[in-house]
């Protein structure tokens, strides 16, 4: 499998680079043991504020299926794009019944101290 590295395009949407994927599988991980909150740290990934964690709960609730985590097929649909200062990324979320959902899961990744740091905007369906 070909290595994806991050490119500052912001012309094209690409798929998401390798080095941020095992991180976004921890958070989808937390989600899918109900912890929106994301109560259990995970190293890069910006404190979630508690009315952002209370929509993502909402919303997930509303959407009626139950989160599953991540399979390797999320990374063919899921793309980013660069943004002058961040990039942002819009996630597909898989479900125990329907497979892949209609609910994505939108971050921004920034770069701080040689390091990308992962900020949950939120998750929606677009």
């Amino acid at each position: 499998m070909k290595e994806i590295i991050v490119e500052k395009n912001e012309e094209e949407e690409g798929q998401i680079p390798h080095v941020w994927r095992p991180t976004i599988k921890e958070i989808v991980r937390a989600f899918v043991k109900k912890d929106y909150a994301l109560n259990t740290r995970i190293e890069n990934v910006s404190p979630i504020s508690e009315t952002t964690a209370k929509q993502i709960k909402e919303y997930i609730e509303d959407y009626g299926e139950e989160l599953v985590e991540l399979p390797e097929d999320t990374w063919i649909t899921s793309v980013y794009i660069y943004y002058g200062g961040y990039w942002n990324l819009l996630i597909d979320l898989w479900t125990k019944d329907k497979g892949m959902s209609d609910l994505v899961l939108n971050l921004e990744v920034r770069e701080k101290n040689d390091k990308y740091v992962v900020q949950i905007e939120l998750v929606y369906v677009p």
